[in-house]
């Protein structure tokens, strides 16, 4: 039986060379390509896809809100996000929205064909980091918080500030991390937001004085 797969991805290069890299599979057959969030739901209502692979940002309607879309409409199609990045603000609430699986686009292609498999047959796939993301919750590790706060700091929001600590400027820390700087000013807005501070060196110092960051750390 093939597995008739839709492609949601806004960069043309990257839908043709996902659908060359499927179509080697003989039991897997792209259906439809959409080049925005709105297309992709719009394309899922009239070909009912088995599997839509599903990119993050997406123009005019983003991943997390195509896929809640599609999941809540039509619970037979199964959503894979293939994602170049692996933040909380974007994992928790696409598997929130419904997604069956999350596959970072630094997989190969024969990992990304057994990703679509398993979530065809019922299954999830996760990408070794976003599995780790998540016994990482389960688990309750995320112990930077104080009293007063009513969220902790994120394991990656940790990271962003570990980082701030050594002086690294936004680009270096987006290096170091393997993300955008763009991402990088948004888990520093997160931060800032929930220590209550309004800068770098406010949020390294009170890190620093609730023992999540030590001086010998800070300068390794």
């Amino acid at each position: 039986m093939s597995i008739s797969i839709l492609l949601a991805e806004d960069h043309k290069i990257v839908r043709e060379g996902t659908r060359q890299l499927l179509e080697q599979s003989p039991d897997m057959n792209v259906v439809g390509e959409a080049a925005d969030g709105l297309e992709a739901v719009n394309l899922a209502a009239r070909i009912q896809p088995d599997v839509i692979v599903m990119d993050v940002r997406l123009p005019r309607l983003n991943g997390i809100e195509a896929t809640r879309t599609i999941t809540t409409r039509f619970p037979q199609i199964k959503v894979l996000i293939l994602s170049a990045y692996d933040d909380d603000s974007y994992v928790f609430p696409l598997l929130e929205a419904g997604a069956s699986g999350y596959l970072l686009k630094t997989s190969s292609g024969a990992e990304l064909a057994e990703a679509i498999r398993a979530v065809f047959a019922g299954q999830t796939a996760l990408s070794p980091r976003i599995s780790a993301k998540i016994v990482g919750r389960l688990s309750g590790r995320q112990v930077y918080r104080k009293n007063d706060m009513p969220e902790g700091l994120t394991e990656r929001e940790m990271d962003v500030l570990r980082a701030a600590a050594h002086g690294h400027a936004n680009k270096v820390i987006a290096l170091e991390l393997e993300i955008s700087v763009q991402t990088v000013q948004v888990h520093l807005r997160n931060i800032f937001g929930k220590l209550g501070v309004s800068s770098r060196s406010e949020a390294v110092a009170l890190a620093i004085q609730s023992g999540w960051i030590t001086l010998e750390s800070s300068d390794e």
